[in-house]
């Protein structure tokens, strides 16, 4: 296992980050949406509203950045879980509003988590080394 990596013409190593696997991701999500309803709830914005909604689209996004790919599923139905007991329905109560207004909540978690994630995912330039000079 790399310990370090380097990038071509580079002239600082940096430590090789390791991304949350799925399962964690999913458990760190849960605990950090159980503190974020907490925290919501000592600045009185434990309700349904914009405030709230951005805070989780927010921590979605954290998370994804740190997690892996696959793990944003994971995180969004773990934001949905926690946003939609603490938030909207209160009292650690899980509700159903209807497929339409519940998917479109967990599809926008998805997507923030999804979006930070996927810068991490892509393939990286490739060297030609044919193409450096030789000194």
């Amino acid at each position: 296992m790399r310990m370090y990596s380097a990038r071509p013409g580079g002239h600082r190593y940096r430590p090789v980050l390791g991304r949350l696997p799925v399962a964690m991701s999913g458990t760190v999500t849960l605990v950090a949406g159980a503190a974020l309803a907490l925290g919501l709830g000592m600045l009185g914005e434990l309700r349904p509203g914009w405030f709230a909604y951005a805070a989780y689209i927010g921590l979605s996004g954290l998370l994804g950045a740190f997690s892996r790919l696959s793990a944003a599923p994971a995180i969004g139905l773990a934001t949905w879980l926690c946003c939609n007991a603490f938030v909207e329905h209160r009292h650690a109560e899980l509700g159903w509003s209807g497929p339409g207004t519940e998917g479109g909540h967990f599809a926008l978690f998805t997507a923030a988590a999804l979006l930070l994630a996927l810068p991490t995912a892509l393939p990286r330039r490739k060297v030609r080394v044919d193409r450096l000079p030789i000194a």
